[in-house]
């Protein structure tokens, strides 16, 4: 499509509508009832009746408050992408779920799962090293379970069921250690008293504080 064919569009676009919105503010405007009195004239703020004017330098102490919760509250969503990641990787081990073939590879289920992970070439992990060795009562509870499963079909399952169950504790305790951050630096700025909405109150409270201890 022709480049000016397509500003004309987006032209066209814009004109109907700022056309439209023009009719349905012009047609508003013509028959709405109109009632004026003292208190539909009052400015409105949350319900509570204005005191003095508006035009006064207020506690700048409310944008401390508000970034507080802006951080805070934007940050729990990074709670997400480990949530994802912990769900994901607990699939893996579910033993409903077929993640080996026959031959020990993976199926394309579980390929796609764990590309979904990250992982660009996934492949079925090599049963080494402490984390992959079967105890006594695993190695024996994937002999009973096996069935007529080929012996690289029920190891490559074990397999990937380990490494998802590895995956997943990592998820939770790194979003428990993120969490804890939070928490603390929370805590901080509260212990400082600055969620504390005007600077009287914390004097107040090291004052009262004081008095009881000298009683």
């Amino acid at each position: 499509m022709h480049p000016t064919l397509i500003a004309g569009y987006v032209a066209l676009f814009v004109a109907v509508g700022g056309a439209f919105l023009a009719v349905n503010l012009l047609v508003g405007r013509l028959v709405r009832p109109r009632m004026p009195n003292t208190e539909k004239l009052e400015v409105y703020e949350c319900g509570e009746p204005t005191i003095g004017s508006s035009f006064v330098q207020f506690d700048l102490r409310f944008y401390v408050v508000a970034l507080l919760f802006i951080i805070f509250d934007v940050e729990v969503a990074l709670f997400f992408p480990w949530a994802t990641v912990f769900g994901k990787a607990t699939q893996l081990t579910d033993p409903t779920f077929a993640t080996a073939t026959a031959d020990g590879g993976l199926t394309s289920a579980a390929t796609g799962l764990i590309r979904e992970l990250g992982v660009h070439e996934p492949v079925v992990p090599a049963a080494e090293g402490p984390l992959f060795t079967p105890t006594i009562a695993e190695a024996r509870h994937l002999e009973m379970s096996r069935g007529d499963k080929s012996p690289e079909q029920a190891q490559g399952e074990w397999t990937v069921a380990r490494a998802g169950s590895l995956l997943a504790r990592t998820a939770l305790v790194d979003m428990a250690a993120f969490f804890a951050i939070l928490l603390a630096g929370f805590a901080y700025v509260w212990y400082r008293g600055d969620l504390d909405w005007v600077r009287a109150v914390s004097a107040e409270r090291s004052g009262s504080a004081g008095r009881s201890v000298t009683r």
